[in-house]
């Protein structure tokens, strides 16, 4: 369906290039609320999710939060915060960095790698949903939004 159905424009947008932002910041905010849908049985939000899989990508080795807050998709979360809501939920464990004490290293317990584990077969499902494109235009797609943001190879 035509971004204009979806948001029932009635009148043309200004150019192209309006329109190509519009549906992005449409289709990003639906992505999301299909993403919080599949999360919530888990008691997770998208943010902490985020941190739960950085965590498990660097696993065994801790990380900071520093280093977390680089790599996370929301830069504008606060990572200490997330961090926080993970602790208190036993899926993740903070220790105080041996090499800077103002530093923290945080590390994913057992208990969030097999929640992830649990999760993933959920999150493989549900982007089953995209497969309405072929791998080529997944991959087009991709290097489009790369080019978009200016880092595309």
């Amino acid at each position: 369906m035509p971004i204009e159905n979806d948001i029932k424009q009635t009148t043309s947008f200004r150019s192209p290039y309006h329109r190509m932002t519009v549906n992005l910041m449409y289709t990003n905010g639906w992505i999301c609320d299909e993403q919080m849908h599949l999360l919530k049985p888990y008691g997770l939000t998208i943010q902490q999710y985020n941190v739960l899989r950085i965590l498990r990508g660097q696993y065994p080795n801790p990380v900071k939060v520093a280093d977390i807050t680089e790599r996370m998709l929301d830069k504008m979360s606060n990572a200490s915060r997330l961090v926080d809501k993970l602790l208190a939920k036993e899926l993740a464990h903070r220790t105080e960095c041996p090499n800077d004490r103002r530093a923290v290293d945080v590390v994913i317990t057992e208990k969030g790698l097999d929640l992830l584990k649990i999760m993933d077969q959920h999150q493989n499902q549900w982007e089953k949903r995209f497969h309405n494109l072929t791998e080529d235009e997944a991959n087009e797609l991709n290097r489009l939004l790369d080019k978009l943001r200016g880092s595309s190879e």
